[in-house]
């Protein structure tokens, strides 16, 4: 059976784990006690009642769907090894930021972990029971992350556990493996089979640690006799509850909800996330486990059949990593990485879209939903998708009620944080995904007979933080399909948050405009941020700074020109862009302090995978390409320079062509095929550099 038959199964899971993540996520560290008593079953999102918003960054998203990237950096291979999972780990993770709870060497499992690998040491040892001890290895996190690496592996448990069982050993080790190998199967065997007792006999077979088999048959055999959750939960508490194990989150309890979790929500989607946010243990954890596999198991029928958990999301997530342009990303786009993964493990073809909004799963949206910003006098509005009405044909579906003179219909899309709606709870680093004088190009049309003016426009915050409009000229859209083209407009290197549209009709209008597709391609042929944009000397830490992803310890807006970045030890990044910037420069006039070297940075897609052009040690010029650990160096050139003078840097990067040009003299190039695209900034190891302006252009 070809994988793209699985397409949609790989949706739901990515689907159901994402509801489950939001659903669990209000929750955790919470009580079971505290849980009753505030909620009793948790049936639908409590953020409100909380004070959170609903979409967050949560390492149960970050980590999922961040690691599962070893697969398409590394080819596809299905031999990759443990150490191809921690090198992803290195590249992907900022330190003290992102994904992982860092709670200290010895106390965090991944923590720990992750500083393993920073002092050089290769995975599977970094997350050994002989390096880390028995305690810290076995806590959750190894079955957290795994979801995205066996939806790519429908149908196939063995790759699924094999591939697994290495990615959890960058981290953990002993029964959190074996846990971890459990859900493996199960999630791949899902695509096929649907009978749970069948799967757990089956996935009972993957594993061989004795103490995980009998707690699984334990929880099976409660689970057959008592429908009551929370007589189940009662029974598992005393016998494998937190205070029977040593840390502060062990898989086993978490891991046996899961189990119960599954078994007691039979076929119920809701029910089955419901009994795991609401038994407290590891909320988020398990029905974000819970829900991508009852998601792939019982599909989008299942999960459409109890409440609407999917329009309050609209596929939304973030997937916070040193990537920053990745970060604002949706279950369309990301099942469609892992359909591609999913694809090519099995040595099949298949045709994966391009662009980035194709509304082709069904009832996707695609983050788009009716726009907040005041744009006056709005008709409301219903969001669907058009492969609702008709199978195979997709596209965001408007639906407008009222629309008149002076009276609007207006949605949008996140292309960037929307920092009125931020948890602080987990970092949130990102760039945005669309850019001034980058190109959006729109199909669109109306399902009935008519005609109504349709204008794109895009929301960004000034250097006040305070939210702006902009318009593009409106288009007229009939029941053919039009396709148009818009340039975003300048402004002035401030980030921009959302994409929206605007519908409006002189008579009144009743009816569903169709955006068929909406893409834009490459870097922008001109963006920059220059001179000293700081407002207050006591606000280092403007929101213009938030557009880039830094690894450096300090990145402030200077006192005198533009950026200040800082960095003890080596190669500290600060970035900013896409995978989609393919060809461009960079460019920036750098002023270096104690230092040992420092300039720009082009394709970079996370923080040990890019293009450097530097100057070092005050004497030569350097072009280099970093991979993980190893670094290429492309060439050199003697080059004299001093500290506080300023040095107009351009580092440009055309298909396998590299050059670096100082004071408008190129001074070095040099030709590599490693990196076809990413993002762009600076680079600094062991001191300090200012840089006036960052400009990057065709």
């Amino acid at each position: 059976m070809a994988v793209t038959q699985f397409r949609n199964q790989i949706y739901s899971g990515v689907l159901g784990k994402l509801i489950g993540v939001y659903l669990g996520r209000p929750v955790e560290g919470w009580s079971y006690e505290k849980i009753q008593d505030t909620f009793g079953d948790i049936k639908y999102y409590v953020h409100k009642e909380v004070g959170v918003p609903l979409i967050v960054a949560d390492d149960d998203i970050s980590g999922t769907f961040g690691f599962f990237r070893a697969l398409e950096d590394n080819g596809y291979d299905k031999n990759l090894p443990a150490k191809a999972f921690g090198d992803t780990w290195l590249n992907y993770i900022i330190e003290n930021k992102t994904i992982l709870w860092w709670g200290g060497l010895g106390r965090s499992t991944e923590h720990t972990a992750y500083l393993n690998l920073k002092n050089g040491m290769e995975a599977p040892q970094s997350g050994s029971i002989e390096t880390n001890g028995r305690t810290l290895a076995e806590q959750i996190g190894a079955q957290i992350f795994i979801d995205a690496i066996a939806m790519a592996c429908p149908d196939n448990p063995d790759l699924a556990v094999e591939l697994v069982r290495k990615a959890a050993s960058v981290s953990h080790d002993g029964i959190a493996v074996e846990a971890a190998c459990h859900l493996a199967a199960l999630e791949a065997m899902a695509f096929t089979e649907k009978d749970l007792n069948v799967l757990l006999d089956r996935a009972e077979t993957y594993l061989s640690n004795e103490q995980l088999i009998a707690i699984i048959r334990d929880v099976r055999e409660i689970c057959s006799r008592e429908s009551d959750w929370r007589a189940v939960r009662e029974y598992l508490n005393p016998k494998y509850g937190y205070e029977v194990f040593p840390g502060c989150c062990h898989m086993v309890p978490n891991h046996a909800m899961v189990i119960a979790s599954i078994l007691l929500g039979g076929d119920d989607f809701q029910k089955s996330i419901s009994i795991a946010s609401s038994a407290a243990w590891d909320t988020d954890c398990n029905a974000g486990n819970v829900g991508a596999f009852n998601g792939i198991r019982l599909g989008l029928a299942g999960i459409n059949a109890g409440a609407d958990f999917r329009t309050p999301v609209a596929d939304l997530m973030y997937v916070v990593t040193s990537d920053g342009g990745s970060v604002v990303t949706d279950a369309v786009i990301e099942s469609k990485r892992i359909l591609k993964a999913a694809a090519m493990l099995a040595g099949e073809e298949a045709e994966i879209s391009s662009e980035r909004f194709t509304f082709e799963f069904p009832g996707s949206l695609q983050g788009f939903a009716p726009c907040t910003f005041a744009h006056g006098a709005m008709a409301p509005v219903e969001l669907c998708n058009y492969n609702e009405f008709s199978e195979g044909r997709n596209g965001l579906v408007i639906g407008c009620r009222h629309v008149a003179d002076g009276v609007t219909a207006d949605v949008s899309t996140q292309t960037f944080i929307d920092f009125s709606k931020l948890a602080a709870n987990f970092s949130t680093v990102a760039s945005p995904t669309l850019y001034s004088s980058q190109k959006v190009v729109t199909s669109v049309s109306l399902m009935e007979e008519g005609e109504v003016s349709l204008r794109p426009y895009i929301l960004y915050y000034d250097i006040d933080n305070v939210e702006q409009v902009i318009y593009g000229d409106p288009v007229v859209v009939t029941k053919a399909v039009n396709t148009f083209s818009w340039t975003v407009p300048d402004t002035q290197g401030m980030s921009i948050f959302k994409l929206g549209y605007e519908i409006s009709s002189e008579k009144r209008f009743d009816g569903h405009v169709i955006l068929h597709s909406i893409d834009w391609k490459g870097a922008p042929s001109r963006f920059a941020q220059r001179g000293m944009l700081m407002t207050s000397i006591w606000n280092t830490n403007p929101l213009w700074l938030a557009g880039f992803a830094s690894s450096a310890v300090q990145f402030a807006a200077d006192f005198k020109y533009t950026y200040c970045v800082s960095n003890v030890e080596d190669d500290g990044l600060v970035t900013i862009g896409s995978r989609e910037w393919e060809d461009y420069t960079a460019a920036s006039t750098l002023h270096f302090a104690l230092h040992q070297s420092g300039g720009l940075v082009v394709r970079s897609v996370g923080h040990r995978r890019y293009y450097g052009a530097v100057l070092q040690n005050k004497k030569e010029a350097v072009i280099y390409m970093q991979k993980d650990g190893q670094r290429t160096v492309l060439g050199t050139a003697p080059y004299a320079y001093e500290e506080d003078l300023g040095y107009a840097l351009k580092f440009s990067a055309h298909k396998n062509q590299l050059s670096l040009s100082v004071n408008n003299e190129t001074i070095l190039t040099a030709e590599d095929d490693t990196y076809t695209c990413g993002g762009a900034g600076f680079v600094i190891s062991r001191g300090t550099m200012t840089c006036d302006s960052l400009i990057i252009s065709e």
